[in-house]
């Protein structure tokens, strides 16, 4: 089950009591945000894109972000292709409205886009399409083991920095 696997990975830091567990189904951003009470933009959502070699890269967002192709190309050097939901998971096991970066079946790269960082709290799923955590960002990048802040998406605007905003970094020096 992966929301158990998910609980087991939060073990480690005695958060898997913090893990939310819906009687609705919180599956897509807006499911989440409704079943949450935040905005849409608070949802992290995690995507999943084939890598170099047999390996996925995570890319957790802003839930109003879009992948923006030639943001996504100059990062990585290749065309962002999303996998399929059977190949998800294969590789996170997780399925499809439950995809974190938290207890992977697989060692995956997983990168945070500067879409997050409008917000001190994020709200990613637990595993299942009817779980989530809140997490602040410095828990995201450490339960995620997350390599880098990426600049990959678009259909976000950060207009003035409030006092939501955090600064940006470029890496965690993994």
């Amino acid at each position: 089950m992966s929301l158990e696997s998910v609980k087991a990975h939060f073990k480690k830091w005695n958060r898997e009591k913090d893990i939310m567990e819906f009687e609705s189904v919180s599956a897509t951003v807006e499911q989440a945000a409704d079943t949450i009470g935040v905005i849409p933009a608070r949802i992290a959502k995690t995507l999943s894109f084939r890598g170099e070699g047999e390996k996925a890269i995570l890319i957790v967002a802003a839930g109003d972000a879009k992948i923006d192709n030639k943001k996504f190309r100059h990062t990585y050097g290749f065309k962002a292709r999303m996998l399929t939901p059977e190949e998800v998971l294969e590789q996170t096991g997780h399925m499809i409205g439950g995809v974190c970066p938290f207890g992977l079946a697989n060692d995956l790269e997983v990168c945070l886009d500067e879409s997050l960082q409008r917000f001190k709290t994020v709200f990613p799923a637990c595993g299942s399409i009817n779980s989530a955590i809140e997490l602040n960002l410095d828990e995201l990048t450490q339960y995620s083991n997350a390599k880098a802040w990426v600049n990959v998406c678009k259909g976000w605007e950060l207009e003035e920095p409030s006092e939501q905003a955090l600064p940006v970094s470029s890496d965690f020096g993994s």
